[in-house]
């Protein structure tokens, strides 16, 4: 097998630990999506279950980080529909996907850069936030409670992955890795129910990876958070994910364990074979 499929050893003793996969979260059913005369999804049905870590993987120009803005209600898909928990939405909207639990990252870090750590962390718990206009100008009663209770959340997250020692610094003057963290905590601070990673490990080193990798798997065990992951590191992947969905294309092309997408042998093609620029 080749190395872009094999397993890393560093992670397979992390991975271990038995996770509780419950029933369909969600259902993404026969979705495409064009832009122009360009085919980003064709016709994609796979499911996310409820405690799992479900990879998305492709060569690039898959139509990957298209089919997570599709989830979140970024882009509107022109045939398909989504069913969350049970319910078949035929669009779906940022605003209600935030509502409904459901948080992204981005591959391009989406960070306020001259706002510090702490203050970045807490934008993640605006939809949490029930005091009127008046009374969050004014600082009064509800809204004083509210801002010492979401402060307090946020200082959990921020001990939870280990930042801190950055708690008051501008984003912007972090090194790559470390705002990588900041996005995962804002996004955490949403509480989420489904959390999407775009490319969570993406120019990172080895050791920003290993750290990375030891907090997702913390997110998903410790807080009981279902996660989808796009990550073009298959070492990564195998080691990681319960189940693994591959989009070529824009098509699915495998759908299945680890072990069994690792051996599809038009998998082995797709990443061997013809690049997509």
């Amino acid at each position: 097998m080749n190395e872009v499929l094999a397993t890393s050893p560093g992670t397979q003793t992390a991975v271990a630990r038995k996770r509780d996969i419950g029933e369909v979260l969600l259902q993404v059913d026969n979705i495409s999506l064009r832009f122009g005369g360009v085919q980003a999804l064709a016709q994609v049905s796979f499911d996310i279950r409820k405690g799992e870590i479900r990879a998305i993987i492709g060569p690039n120009g898959a139509g990957k980080s298209s089919m997570l803005n599709v989830i979140n209600g970024f882009y509107q898909p022109q045939e398909g529909s989504l069913i969350w928990k049970g319910r078949r939405l035929r669009k779906m909207r940022p605003h209600f996907a935030a509502k409904e639990g459901i948080a992204r990252t981005f591959q391009n870090i989406a960070l306020f850069k001259g706002m510090s750590t702490l203050d970045n962390i807490m934008t993640g718990r605006i939809l949490k936030m029930r005091a009127s206009f008046l009374e969050q100008a004014f600082y009064l009663g509800r809204a004083r409670r509210e801002e010492l209770e979401n402060r307090a959340f946020v200082e959990r997250i921020i001990d939870f992955l280990e930042i801190q020692h950055i708690r008051h610094v501008p984003v912007g003057k972090l090194p790559y890795g470390l705002q990588k963290r900041v996005e995962l905590a804002r996004a955490l601070a949403m509480e989420p129910e489904l959390l999407l990673l775009d490319e969570p490990m993406a120019g990172m080193n080895l050791e920003e990876k290993e750290d990375m990798v030891r907090f997702i798997l913390d997110v998903n065990e410790e807080y009981g958070t279902t996660i989808a992951l796009i990550e073009h590191d298959m070492s990564v992947v195998m080691d990681i994910s319960d189940r693994v969905v591959v989009l070529d294309y824009g098509r699915v092309l495998a759908d299945g364990t680890p072990d069994e997408v690792r051996n599809d042998p038009a998998v082995i093609e797709a990443y061997l074979g013809v690049q997509h620029d």
